[in-house]
């Protein structure tokens, strides 16, 4: 039996640990503490001054900083961030809590292995060998990446840097669509401590790959930063959504494959999906059929993900692909991906896989993934703003009611955003959608204020309100109120 090592951390307290490696990573082995609450990773080659001091401060100031305050432990769900060093030895050590049990596979092929994020943005990964009961919703997705989006903001605000941001060092779980950012002990924290790795292969941005061969010190040479990330950012909402990389297409830039990837994902990098440069979309003919249909840009294009994020793709991996001051931030990648989840339907089809889609604001709404349309009456709500007493703007901002949906207070005013910042009663339902009769209604369930503006009639608590054609619902009297205006698409 393998014997239990105790040892003092540098910040004095007592850590402990069994005496038998459980995993080894690039840099690290690791060992489980005995009630398995946490594990020990132990650097196999030794860590300078500068390598302990960055470790010190990521355990120490910048761990505080995130989760030492109102709400901190919010975001101890989205990271597995290190709390501890120790050393034993002669090796440097870092002490982080063991992963929660939703990101572990409960059965299948793969039962107790880790759900690394690779498994479920490949079409071909995930076709071949996922489970229907592993892979989630399309809105589950959603959800996940709406996770990743603030946790990597969180990071940005407070002045670092992942370096090594991908599907290897996401944990997610498709079935509650949660997410979690690992391998937290490599963080760079820009201008004192470099990076110890340029990234992995499928996200490390064109100009890290472009300028790899030159020597450190060479003001030419990019290392992993803050724009870097929000390069592997774009690529890993893409891949989740789509299951394909937006850049590896059916180009060839070097017969020599080494120099072939480096060209590709690097100097000359193209969207697959470019809407006047064609030379890089995915060759069909030449794709696995486990591949398909996902790899098929013509099918599937980006664009079923909706206008927002449409925008933000172009961003990404047209205007930003080379210029990295273009890159859309992870507040905004957050706030295309919360609109866009308002602007979904479910599929009518029991059998779809996708289970929901993007309402496309056509008058015939249909699922991309399976083909199904929809029938039947759809009430689109389009959400107005008032700049000013009784004057009123459209703000790009839509819901799509399906039945028992619920109203939100993020809905209803336009200062309130579904963040780590809400509280507990902004998080409960103000009202409910429900198909009643043939008819589409509005149940108030908690807001005061709530005024039929056609018939200047209060809608009680309680009470409900139609949905029908230009229909105007005033949801509250308050500073950043809006209005509604509901449209009824008929199919």
């Amino acid at each position: 039996m393998a014997k239990t090592i105790t040892l003092k951390a540098t910040d004095g307290s007592t850590v402990q640990f069994v005496d038998e490696v459980i995993g080894s990573g690039a840099m690290k082995d690791v060992y489980f503490s005995p009630d398995k609450s946490y594990v020990v990773g132990f650097f196999r080659t030794p860590q300078d001054a500068n390598a302990k001091d960055r470790l010190q401060n990521i355990t120490g100031v910048y761990r505080d900083r995130i989760f030492n305050q109102p709400g901190g432990d919010y975001w101890e769900k989205l990271f597995c961030w290190p709390t501890k060093l120790v050393e034993w030895e002669g090796k440097l050590g870092v002490v982080v809590p063991t992963y929660q049990k939703q990101f572990f596979f409960e059965g299948g092929r793969f039962k107790g292995k880790e759900k690394e994020g690779k498994w479920f943005a490949s079409a071909k990964l995930r076709n071949r060998f996922i489970e229907p009961e592993y892979k989630g919703a399309w809105l589950t997705h959603f959800h996940m990446c709406i996770q990743i989006a603030r946790a990597v903001k969180r990071l940005h605000a407070a002045g670092l840097a992942h370096s090594d941001l991908s599907y290897k060092n996401v944990l997610v779980d498709p079935k509650t669509g949660t997410a979690c950012v690992i391998d937290c002990d490599g963080l760079v924290v820009p201008g004192k401590y470099p990076p110890d790795v340029v990234g992995t292969p499928d996200f490390i941005a064109p100009e890290v790959l472009a300028t790899r061969a030159l020597k450190i010190g060479d003001p030419a040479k990019k290392l992993p930063s803050i724009q870097t990330d929000r390069h592997a950012l774009a690529v890993m909402i893409y891949m989740y959504l789509l299951y394909r990389h937006p850049l590896r297409g059916g180009k060839v830039n070097d017969l020599d494959a080494a120099k072939d990837e480096e060209l590709s994902m690097g100097a000359k990098a193209l969207f697959i999906e470019h809407p006047t440069d064609k030379s890089n979309r995915p060759k069909v003919a030449n794709l696995a059929p486990s591949e398909l249909p996902q790899g098929d840009v013509t099918k599937l294009p980006y664009t079923i993900c909706g206008p927002y994020l449409k925008q933000l793709f172009d961003k990404a991996f047209i205007d930003g692909l080379h210029n990295p001051a273009l890159r859309p931030t992870a507040d905004e990648w957050l706030t295309a991906l919360v609109k866009t989840t308002d602007l979904m339907q479910p599929c009518q089809n029991p059998q779809c896989e996708a289970k929901w889609f993007v309402f496309d604001n056509t008058t015939k709404p249909r699922c991309p993934f399976c083909g199904t349309e929809y029938h039947g009456v759809l009430p689109v709500l389009n959400l107005y703003y008032s700049p000013k007493q009784g004057v009123f703007k459209p703000e790009n901002y839509r819901l799509m009611v399906y039945s028992k949906q619920s109203l939100y207070m993020w809905h209803v005013n336009r200062f309130i955003f579904p963040n780590e910042k809400m509280t507990a009663d902004e998080k409960r339902p103000v009202g409910d959608f429900h198909f009643h009769n043939g008819k589409w209604i509005l149940i108030n369930r908690r807001l005061p204020d709530l005024w039929d503006k056609d018939t200047d009639t209060h809608i009680g608590i309680g009470q409900a309100v139609e949905l029908t054609e230009g229909k105007k619902i005033l949801l509250g009297k308050k500073d950043g109120d809006r209005l509604i205006v509901v449209q009824l698409v008929k199919n």
